[in-house]
């Protein structure tokens, strides 16, 4: 296969991506609502995933929550493309 990837192959690059970067940034803000106070917003964003980037912009954490919302923006696209 010349001349790089497919775009079946960028697709899945892609998503795969935007996942890992949406994990990675929900886990930072959760690890970063726990040394803040209140101290509960960490395990309570951890369950109700939309609370971590809400309270993280709350809290001034403004790099994890830009970089969680477009990592889902992206994610939720990759999806609806690879179902199209």
């Amino acid at each position: 296969m010349p001349g790089g990837l497919t775009h079946d192959e960028c697709e899945v690059a892609a998503l795969v991506v935007s996942f890992a970067s949406l994990v990675t940034s929900h886990l930072a803000l959760v690890a970063g609502l726990i040394v803040r106070s209140p101290w509960w917003r960490g395990p309570a964003a951890a369950v109700v995933f939309p609370l971590a980037p809400y309270w993280g912009a709350r809290a001034g954490m403004h790099t994890r929550w830009v970089v969680w919302v477009v990592s889902a923006v992206v994610y939720a696209v990759c999806r609806w493309l690879a179902y199209r």
